[in-house]
């Protein structure tokens, strides 16, 4: 990869540009300029005789802070320019071509304006790594989330930035910090779980690696939870649950970033994208966020004027409804008018604060080359760390895992995902590594020809969903596993089961593309091909059922009935329930989308050379009825006042894994807790961590509250705990805040009660966990 991305344009073509945005008609904008917009691999430019390189040098020089040179820059802008940079830079049409062509291989461009050397928004997707071109393919987040490990997170966040940039973006659509309501949730992949601490932890750990590259843009504001009713749906849910339990990760997460991202659906009765109570009242007044906020996709508005008043910065990706509504909007000369021009002005002086801040503070491009060997090492342990291991028995008075296996002892590995790359759901969150290893490759890499499987004739169930006879056929598989001293069974989900989803789209969602989508006949052909396409794609979506599929289930229970020593790797990305079949097997690994070196991740957790340190970030329950459902078609929906682990609790249902649930190859105890108020919302507790088994390990302690009111566990804060040999052990202490305990009331928050406990747990509930009193304040 050859890093040009600082070349300056040429004088011809700055001086082309400048012209045809400040000059030119509405309709020849757009023509002239979207072929400069949208170059493939385009190298971010910096046009050093330029007034915006003029401003990053005075920040650089401390003669300014980027918030002035920002605003010197809106000053020089003409009508055409300012409306230039509140919108994508390309048209509908030719966007949605090349949307069609490769979604999301080259970034998109929004706000590039030469004449005075702006750069423009250049967005890249990268939950799980960089969309654009070739890149690392990291585990899901939600495989990161639980490795419960925030330094692990910053190095991710830190090599996606890097690949990033030298991709040409300068702004992530990353980390999404939505919080799973429910579980079946499409894109649960994407995000953190189901703990508001946890999420917003990890997602502020994300934006520390990214923001050194590139702009962070935590996304999606908010309460996006639902796929395939998105862009429709209005969710309902009370101040205090709002406040509470569904955006407290979006401000830690937006503690340091320079982006958000708004939602498709409604909040309350208006769209997110133009949601005022959340992007004024909300995000500017309560929380003092100072960045730029951004639509999501095509339908992440359907007022325009509406929303820039509300606070919405940017419509993405497109030339669309901004386009052939806001210049006539600042035309007049009506308070109307200036309300609009104060409002454009404003939003121009965050996006261009935040473009100058990212060149102000980076430093020379690293040599990506020479970086990836590393990222992928990143990626592999990664993976490893994130697996969970949530049972492991006792086969002759020895743990299922590690795997032991005699020098002349052969393991089957069966299932239909154990040959396939699986890496996650492939729409807008795909990333495109150059190579992956499958669970069947890394094992032979790791046993060479002690393994053995079966062959199956459709090798590519992982991409499509097609079900594979062979591999995953019960009789064959159960018949080679029983001539062999173990058995590995793959099995779980593909993007055929989860993930984002294309979706119908409604007359009004169609109209918001704009012209000819406005006519009665536009509409009536744009639906009918939309509803072709998604007929034809990948489903994706929202789960119902939480099982594996029956095939997944007879092929366990077969090889399980006549192998003893079976172990049951699970991919997937959200809440898996493992009912009927769990009891039956040695061993069960939940492997996640583990990325582009899970195969290999995989053979070093099983041989040994690495641990499954991590821990459930969702409880699993053991019937579907014990957590809520939601119907994710509706057109309206009320989210639930409590979720998962809490959830049970207040019920009084046990989970069937609670949440932070994991096994290491090792045993720790806690002892030992004390616990310092260090101000009125925060704590410290010290305590001793021991290492009780015959194995080195890790561990992941969390600290939970309770009070005589609310007895149901809190988590508030957490640490993953180094290697202890055994027989040894560590002082460990944890920073907790007490925020999860107070109460949003009459537009305020109200104290947590006096008397709090404070718990030290392997997990939710744990019934070995120390606790103390917290002394007041």
């Amino acid at each position: 990869m050859e890093l040009r991305g600082l070349e300056p344009l040429t004088p011809s073509l700055r001086t082309r540009c400048a012209t045809s945005c400040a000059t030119a008609p509405e309709s020849s904008k757009a023509s002239k300029v979207a072929s400069l917009a949208f170059p493939v691999m385009a190298p971010m430019p910096v046009i050093t005789d330029s007034a915006f390189a003029d401003g990053v040098a005075d920040v650089r020089g401390g003669r300014a802070t980027a918030a002035d040179a920002a605003a010197a820059l809106v000053d020089m802008l003409t009508d055409a320019e300012l409306c230039w940079l509140l919108d994508g830079d390309i048209a509908v049409l030719p966007g949605l071509r090349r949307m069609a062509a490769g979604y999301g291989t080259e970034p998109f461009i929004a706000g590039r304006l030469d004449r005075l050397g702006i750069p423009g928004v250049r967005l890249t997707d990268g939950p799980r790594g960089v969309a654009a071109g070739q890149a690392t393919s990291f585990p899901v987040p939600i495989a990161r989330a639980a490795t419960w490990d925030t330094a692990l997170e910053q190095r991710i966040g830190a090599a996606i930035g890097i690949e990033a940039r030298a991709a040409g973006a300068n702004l992530v659509a990353a980390p999404c910090v939505n919080l799973a309501p429910a579980p079946g949730w499409g894109r649960s992949q994407e995000s953190y779980g189901e703990d508001s601490v946890l999420i917003g932890a990890m997602g502020a750990a994300l934006v520390a690696g990214l923001q050194p590259s590139v702009m962070a843009c935590v996304k999606h504001y908010a309460l996006n939870s639902m796929e395939e009713a998105r862009f429709r749906v209005d969710v309902r849910v009370s101040d205090a649950d709002l406040h509470e339990l569904y955006l407290p990760h979006f401000r830690t997460a937006l503690a340091a970033a320079d982006a958000v991202m708004t939602a498709y659906n409604k909040v309350n009765g208006t769209w997110a994208g133009e949601n005022a109570s959340l992007l004024t009242t909300v995000l500017r007044d309560e929380w003092g966020f100072p960045g730029l906020v951004l639509t999501d996709f095509i339908w992440g508005l359907r007022d325009p004027i509406g929303s820039l008043l509300a606070g919405q910065d940017i419509e993405m990706p497109f030339r669309q409804q901004r386009a052939s509504t806001l210049p006539a909007a600042l035309a007049g000369t009506d308070a109307a008018a200036a309300e609009v021009r104060t409002a454009a002005r404003t939003s121009a002086r965050r996006i261009l604060t935040a473009q100058i801040g990212l060149a102000a503070r980076l430093g020379p491009a690293p040599d990506a080359d020479g970086a990836v060997a590393a990222h992928r090492s990143l990626a592999r342990d990664a993976a490893a760390r994130s697996m969970v291991l949530l049972r492991n028995t006792e086969i002759d008075g020895v743990r299922m895992l590690p795997l032991n296996l005699s020098p002349v002892g052969r393991l089957a590995v069966v299932g239909r995902l154990a040959d396939a790359a699986n890496l996650g759901d492939i729409a807008s969150s795909r990333v495109r590594p150059p190579s992956t290893v499958s669970a069947l490759a890394g094992l032979r890499e790791r046993w060479g020809e002690q393994v053995v499987t079966i062959d199956a004739s459709d090798r590519t169930a992982g991409a499509t969903g097609r079900r594979s006879r062979g591999a995953a056929d019960p009789r064959a598989a159960a018949a080679l596993a029983a001539e062999c001293e173990a058995a590995i069974v793959v099995v779980g989900l593909t993007p055929a089961d989860e993930g984002e989803h294309l979706a119908a789209l409604d007359r009004e969602a169609i109209a918001a593309l704009g012209g000819f989508a406005r006519t009665r006949a536009g509409g009536w052909l744009i639906g009918t091909l939309l509803r072709w396409a998604a007929a034809r794609a990948v489903a994706g979506g929202d789960r119902r059922d939480l099982h594996l599929s029956a095939d997944d289930c007879a092929l366990i229970t077969a090889v399980a009935a006549v192998q003893p020593r079976t172990v049951v790797v699970v991919i997937g990305g959200g809440t898996i329930m493992l009912d009927p079949w769990d009891a039956e097997v040695a061993a069960i690994l939940l492997a996640w989308y583990p990325g582009m070196a899970g195969g290999h991740a995989l053979a070093d957790v099983l041989a040994g050379e690495c641990e499954p340190t991590g821990r459930l970030p969702f409880a699993i329950p053991r019937q579907r009825s014990d957590l809520p459902v939601l119907d994710w078609t509706a057109d309206t929906v009320t989210y639930p006042s409590r979720c998962g682990q809490q959830l049970l609790d207040e019920q009084g249902t046990p989970a069937a894994y609670p949440f932070g649930f994991g096994c290491g190859y090792g045993d720790v105890t806690v002892s030992d807790l004390t616990v310092t108020r260090t101000s009125a919302l925060t704590l410290s507790a010290r305590m001793t961590v021991q290492c009780t088994g015959p194995l080195a390990t890790r561990s992941v302690i969390g600290l939970y509250l309770t009070t005589p009111t609310m007895p149901q566990w809190r988590l508030c804060g957490f640490t993953s705990v180094d290697r202890l040999a055994p027989g040894t052990g560590m002082t460990v202490e944890i920073a907790g805040r007490l925020a999860p305990l107070a109460r949003w009331q009459d537009g305020g928050w109200v104290a947590p009660a006096s008397e709090i406990t404070v718990h030290a747990a392997r997990w939710s509930g744990d019934p070995a966990a120390p606790q103390a009193l917290c002394p007041p304040r």
